[in-house]
């Protein structure tokens, strides 16, 4: 952690937090993932079964599932943290903006941990043995069910069309971040 020491002027340079900062790192790592998922899961939907490389595309889409799904791991662990710096030294004014931010990230985390699951459902119901992390066979979360086939499909569907509806309002939300994230990127690249 950075403490910055006062300017000249005596105005106080805001504090380094290094845990928020790793949130952030996590945020925009899971970000590019989702962002990976839902391309190649909206391509995979409208490949025929005999399509070239259409095997490939959904272990790929597994995998990167797989890797969000650690990363969620991490990132709650470090949000417990921020949390926990944060909310020790002064409890938060539960505002009714504080409730609407608090109701959408958590619906955001629900989310981000359903529609990884639902999608274990799908595979594991529909073959044993099917979920792989990068040439990993990953052992089964739920044994192989024909009948859960269809429930697997739709709840994985649903989820991640309404998770995208979440994600959107909070992109809406936090637009002026957006916009400055935006602009960086831009920098940088050019």
């Amino acid at each position: 952690m950075k403490i910055s020491q006062p300017s000249q002027t005596g105005n106080r340079k805001p504090r380094l937090n290094s845990a928020f900062k790793e949130l952030m790192q996590v945020h925009w790592w899971m970000a590019g993932s989702y962002l990976i998922l839902f391309c190649t899961g909206s391509l995979m939907a409208r490949l025929g079964r005999e399509q070239f490389l259409r095997n490939e595309l959904y272990d790929f889409h597994k995998s990167i599932g797989v890797l969000t799904m650690a990363l969620l791991t991490w990132r709650i662990l470090t949000l417990l943290r921020v949390w926990w710096r944060k909310y020790t030294k002064r409890t938060p004014k539960l505002s009714p903006s504080w409730w609407r931010t608090f109701a959408l990230h958590t619906s955001l985390y629900v989310f981000m941990w359903a529609v990884p699951i639902a999608g274990f459902l799908l595979s594991n119901s529909f073959k044993a043995n099917n979920v792989k992390f990068f040439w990993i066979v990953l052992p089964d979360i739920f044994p192989k069910n024909e009948a859960m086939v269809e429930v697997g499909r739709n709840a994985h569907f649903w989820l991640a069309y309404t998770f995208l509806a979440f994600i959107m309002v909070h992109i809406l939300k936090y637009w002026k971040v957006v916009r400055a994230n935006w602009r960086r990127w831009i920098n940088f690249v050019s």
